[in-house]
């Protein structure tokens, strides 16, 4: 069978070093080039990707595209790749809702295959392996899973309910994003009455403590600009489900408080904590 080819939209941190590990399996690995920044043309190049002018060239040329973008670009971006009639295997592989994924499914023409994609864990770079979680069609995960096998992104097939994947990867970052928060919140609490130090060490005799290492502090009001979305939502899942969602919106907000510190990697616990402090 012949290798496919696959299109990456865009090649955000995440999205170019997926699209490096799909390359591997595949005949070409291209992204759109149209209006993206010079980071995004760097990290293409790094991982190898085969630039073109256009969507439509990427479109046309593409049997399978993947879709790694921040959440609220996610339907749009998916809107424009169904208006183009694109009959391949559509990968929605961002940190959306499970009805947001159903409803995107419905876009496209009978001829397509969405599939359900939740990326859980880091970048698959310097010895990362996260674990692409998978839910759809079989003709469909069949072919993702074959397209990383043998990478350093591993694949779990879910089931054929467009939406599980969704669904398990935001009930991850709820946790996981959410207690990140949570350390921030304490953590300035402690500083502001001057027992930051004693609050550590009372974290340390505790194991699998995000308290225990304030540095994540920074590495999360870096990361905000794309938890805080993601936690919107979670929250809206939790919604749907009849669970109270206001926790995970309060996290969102507090999130926000970062922005303008977007992927800044000389930010220091000092400079995350007085940010978090001015409204």
């Amino acid at each position: 069978m012949a290798k496919p080819t696959v299109g990456i939209l865009h090649p955000g941190s995440m999205g170019a070093a997926v699209a490096a590990c799909a390359a591997t399996n595949a005949g070409a690995a291209l992204w759109c080039e149209t209006g993206r920044s010079t980071a995004s043309a760097e990290r293409a190049a790094q991982a190898g990707l085969t630039s073109v002018a256009t969507m439509t060239e990427l479109l046309d040329r593409s049997d399978i595209v993947i879709s790694l973008c921040p959440p609220a670009a996610a339907e749009d971006l998916a809107r424009d790749v169904a208006g183009h009639g694109f009959a391949g295997v559509f990968v929605e592989a961002n940190a959306i809702n499970p009805e947001r994924v159903q409803r995107i499914a419905g876009l496209f023409v009978p001829d397509a295959t969405v599939v359900d994609g939740g990326v859980v864990g880091s970048p698959p770079v310097r010895g990362k392996t996260p674990t692409l979680y998978l839910s759809g069609p079989v003709a469909g995960t069949d072919r993702i899973e074959a397209l990383f096998a043998g990478t350093a992104v591993q694949t779990t097939v879910l089931g054929t309910e467009v939406g599980k994947a969704s669904a398990l990867k935001l009930a991850y970052a709820s946790f996981q994003k959410t207690s990140r928060v949570l350390t921030a919140l304490a953590v300035g609490m402690a500083r502001e009455h001057g027992v930051d130090q004693e609050l550590i060490e009372v974290a340390s005799r505790r194991t699998d403590s995000y308290l225990a290492e304030p540095e994540y502090v920074a590495k999360t009001a870096a990361r905000a600009w794309r938890w805080g979305p993601e936690l919107e939502e979670a929250a809206d899942t939790l919604a749907a489900a009849g669970l109270p969602p206001e926790m995970l919106r309060a996290a969102a907000s507090t999130l926000a408080r970062w922005q303008g510190v977007k992927d800044d990697s000389e930010l220091t616990l000092t400079d995350a904590l007085d940010r978090l402090a001015q409204p």
